[in-house]
């Protein structure tokens, strides 16, 4: 089935403001799948795997739906933990960026006093775990006899961590009309009964397979940056790292275009493919790239699907990957035919808890590497200019140039001038 974007999925242009601001270029599997079914008003069983995308394939439809000059809580989303409440929490605030909507993370280990103090100031989505949302329903605080919306995120673990009644216990008191999303990895019968008594005859139920995580001759690694020295971190990276063919990726066409202009300054051989493109600047674009006149191409997921390119020392995440399948067909451009290769990632504080989940999912780790100084670039550099050196002298290709340093030889010392040459290569590097 042909990739449709976001835009032919019909969702608002609010929604899809925050989701162009996001980054994300195209759907993954289960929004794509997911998201025409719950506009349509349809109860949704999505068996799909962790880090596929499943907050914004029901978050985005569900705020797409918003009413305005709504009372009381509209809906209800619970999770096995505190991490994924907040987790999904954040997400959603980041997709509600440009709608009238208040989100609220419940959760045990918080003071409950808290939550309900701005629960009483009035939200609309309550993100919550099964034991605190059944404890403020029992103290009166939270209503949701009127809610629109109803998601069961990750059950099969609430099923595991034994919350299978205290489920059965909040949903009773839902609307009858509400619909209902539930998502989970596996299967196993309780969740079957439980979808049977509380989802609608109608529902539809999608299946996201799981894609091998294999990830063999690669050798990952990451670098915990901030924000603001994103850039920066690359460069000392590529100056000491010194790739000899990368593939850099940024999540939007926007990106692509500054980075390129960034490297550009800097003296990096890079040009980018983003979907902006005509179809003869990226075949131009990944010709030259092949042929090894560029050492460097930035580019987005989407631009990506048509490089099949084997000698890619290289590939580095300049911007964190959305989901877990987006990292896999990433770091896939590296280590080819049996070749090794190494995937660098630049990572925040708060994109650690992703890094994590693809560790667990792959079974790879990832390795944490410092970010380089001024010093190691210095090294570096040394380093490549006597490689330089001992390759040329082992071709030897000098020897046209030996009269010119025999004339140099009455005047100076043959070290200085060794030193002098090596001097005006550092100056070039």
């Amino acid at each position: 089935m042909e990739n449709k974007s976001f835009e032919q999925l019909e969702l608002s242009k609010k929604v899809l403001r925050a989701i162009e601001d996001m980054g994300f270029e195209e759907p993954s599997k289960i929004q794509q799948d997911a998201i025409p079914t719950l506009l349509d008003g349809k109860d949704l069983i999505g068996q799909a795997q962790t880090g596929t995308g499943k907050t914004l394939a029901f978050g985005a439809p569900i705020l797409s739906m918003e009413r305005e000059n709504k009372k009381g809580i509209d809906c209800l989303i619970l999770t096995p933990t505190r991490e994924l409440a907040i987790q999904i929490n954040d997400e959603l605030v980041r997709i509600a960026k440009y709608c009238n909507v208040k989100v609220l993370p419940v959760y045990g280990g918080q003071p409950i006093e808290r939550q309900i103090s701005a629960l009483r100031k009035g939200i609309d989505i309550v993100v919550g775990t099964p034991g605190r949302t059944l404890d403020l329903m029992r103290r009166k605080i939270v209503d949701f006899s009127n809610i629109r919306f109803a998601v069961l995120d990750e059950a099969d673990e609430m099923l595991d961590m034994g919350f299978i009644e205290d489920i059965e216990d909040i949903l009773k008191d839902t609307s009858p009309n509400k619909q209902t999303i539930l998502f989970s990895a596996t299967m196993p019968e309780p969740i079957r009964k439980l979808a049977k008594r509380f989802m609608k005859p109608d529902m539809v139920q999608i299946t996201v397979q799981k894609k091998s995580m294999m990830v063999p001759n690669i050798s990952q690694f990451y670098y915990e940056i901030k924000q603001r020295n994103r850039f920066e971190s690359l460069c000392r990276i590529l100056d000491v790292e010194e790739p000899t063919s990368a593939i850099i990726f940024c999540k939007t066409r926007k990106g692509v275009d500054e980075l390129v202009e960034a490297m550009q300054i800097r003296g990096y051989h890079v040009e980018g493919m983003h979907g902006d493109m005509n179809q003869n600047q990226r075949m131009n674009t990944l010709r030259k790239f092949k042929e090894g006149n560029l050492e460097f191409l930035a580019a987005t997921d989407v631009a990506s699907r048509g490089i099949d390119v084997e000698n890619i020392s290289h590939v580095i995440n300049y911007d964190f990957p959305q989901d877990i399948e987006s990292y896999i067909h990433r770091i896939g451009r590296t280590g080819r035919a049996n070749r090794e290769g190494s995937a660098y990632s630049l990572v925040t504080a708060r994109e650690y808890v992703n890094l994590k989940q693809i560790e667990r999912m792959t079974g790879a780790k990832v390795q944490r590497k410092e970010i380089p100084t001024v010093d190691d670039i210095f090294q570096a550099k040394y380093r490549s200019l006597l490689n330089d050196v001992k390759g040329t002298l082992e071709k030897e290709k000098f020897k046209r140039f030996v009269p010119l340093v025999t004339e140099l030889d009455e005047e100076y010392s043959l070290v200085d001038v060794a030193a002098a040459l090596m001097h005006i290569l550092y100056q070039k590097k």
